[in-house]
């Protein structure tokens, strides 16, 4: 019996790295075991869903999607900087330059996608990560779960999703983490968090993602 505890495991997860190698073809980067790498090796990730929840990875040359037909929706930015980004850094320092980053090459993909997104609230971090900008965004008919509702129309419209947003800085690359939270969205008028509540779930969930990512010296 003591054998089988084990070994149920390592068949789980031996089939869900088969799963992943048969259902991520078309990837720019690598998935190698339960890790996602990056076009080039700038970073690695664990992968944060599970091919038997439906999980799937999407990505370009800079962002990578991870989602499943649950509640995960994570998505990681990485931007490297140019010369040009390089001198701005350099003159308006961290702490202005991260909100200045996300406000104008990051939200306006938000705004142009769902129409009167904006940031609920935001708070510098100088001792995390080296200096790192959190902050939260309300994205009206934004939710990525808008399949999962099925034939059920909220009340009031499509649900105004909420995503938590990690933006900090490693070896000259920006890093944009974005996360939904899902419950919102699917748990319709059962739904009570406070504001508080939601920006710690999400906070935490955006630790966990951070926890699992390594980072190297981007190519030149």
């Amino acid at each position: 019996m003591i054998r089988t505890v084990f070994v149920l495991p390592t068949l789980l997860l031996l089939s869900a790295v088969m799963a992943y190698a048969q259902s991520t073809p078309g990837l720019v980067g690598r998935v190698d075991d339960r890790t996602y790498i990056s076009p080039g090796g700038v970073y690695r990730v664990r992968v944060p869903v599970l091919p038997e929840l439906g999980g799937t990875i999407s990505d370009t040359g800079n962002v990578v999607v991870f989602r499943d037909d649950y509640n995960v929706h994570v998505s990681i930015g990485s931007f490297p900087l140019d010369a040009t980004q390089r001198w701005e850094l350099s003159t308006r320092g961290l702490k202005d330059y991260l909100p200045a980053f996300f406000a104008s090459l990051v939200m306006p993909d938000f705004q142009k996608m769902f129409p009167g997104t904006h940031i609920e609230s935001g708070v510098y971090l100088p001792n995390f990560l080296g200096g790192s900008l959190l902050c939260y965004t309300l994205l009206p008919g934004g939710s990525m779960f808008v399949a999962e509702l099925g034939d059920i129309q909220p009340s009031g419209g499509p649900p105004v999703a909420k995503r938590g947003n990690l933006i900090f800085m490693q070896n000259h690359v920006v890093y944009v983490i974005s996360i939904e939270l899902a419950e919102r969205s699917l748990e319709g008028a059962l739904y009570n968090k406070t504001t508080e509540q939601e920006n710690t779930i999400l906070r935490s969930r955006l630790n966990d993602v951070v926890s699992t990512m390594e980072f190297a010296v981007p190519n030149e």
